[in-house]
């Protein structure tokens, strides 16, 4: 596949995986991915060669966003060892529970630390209602302050239902971009759906923070998806994005060349518009 940007990576530290068992017992939403049919591990040793056979130059990654902060901490120790260790290959991502006290001195340490956003964050697993701005304001304040992005795990309100879908669609989304235009947005998978409405006059006003990537693309959309975004005059705000370790680079390649997107729009997807907000150029 040609040379690209990977947008959304999960990496477990190994205390993580060892202790899945146990963890699940008391994070309902990590024991109901766990025990998914599709879920895989990965540790950055996994990820590397990976990159170097998909043509991935740089990929940001995270861990799991758990509802305790002891464990996003763990997850964030991680993500910054293999960050530091990876230098210009790994961008990191911190977790945090949005509402736990204490998250706003995590994502400030993980900051100074160098992390480039926050994420991915997963509302009803940690209990969070992104429409409420009672709920959010905190979040939005450090993160404005911090200069990071967040990255939220959306999905489509209509369809069949499968482990970690979770309750935020389009709608909530929506709300959250309304209520903090100051917070630069993405939506994981597509957010949704929630692009189609950017063709509402309006609704292009209010998500203008917003961006989308493709995370789980291949279990979700036919290939010409993508030709609708490049005609709805959207390429600009789309990242590539796998999902790995569930998903690689290598089942996008026959998605993207069956879309029937332009050479332009491809760049954009897959590079430039994620060199643009991560504030590089690739060479």
């Amino acid at each position: 596949m040609r040379k690209h940007i990977d947008f959304h990576i999960h990496l477990y530290p190994p205390e993580v995986i060892r202790g899945a068992e146990g963890i699940a017992e008391r994070e309902p939403y990590f024991g109901a991915l766990f025990r998914g049919k599709v879920h895989k591990w990965a540790t950055a040793e996994d990820l590397l060669p990976r990159m170097e056979r998909d043509g991935v130059e740089r990929a940001v990654v995270g861990g799991f966003a758990f509802r305790d902060l002891g464990l996003c901490r763990v997850c964030n120790d991680y993500i910054l060892e293999c960050v530091g260790k990876y230098p210009g290959k790994l961008e990191g991502l911190c977790l945090v529970p949005p509402l736990a006290r204490g998250f706003d001195a995590e994502i400030l340490r993980c900051a100074e630390a160098g992390v480039v956003g926050v994420g991915e964050l997963f509302p009803e697993g940690q209990g969070i209602d992104i429409s409420d701005i009672s709920q959010t304001w905190r979040l939005a304040g450090v993160l404005h302050e911090a200069g990071l992005f967040v990255l939220w795990h959306t999905a489509e309100p209509v369809g069949h239902l499968y482990a970690g879908k979770g309750n935020v669609g389009p709608k909530e989304a929506a709300s959250f971009c309304m209520n903090h235009p100051e917070v630069r947005t993405v939506f994981a998978h597509l957010g949704g759906g929630l692009w189609l409405y950017e063709m509402m006059p309006e609704m292009r006003l209010y998500l203008s923070n917003a961006l989308y990537d493709l995370a789980a693309l291949p279990w979700l959309y036919e290939p010409r998806i993508l030709k609708a975004i490049e005609s709805a005059g959207l390429a600009g705000k789309f990242l590539m994005g796998t999902d790995y370790p569930i998903l690689d680079s290598a089942r996008y390649e026959k998605i993207l060349l069956e879309s029937g997107i332009g050479e332009e729009t491809l760049e954009r997807i897959l590079r430039s518009n994620a060199a643009s907000l991560l504030g590089f150029m690739s060479s």
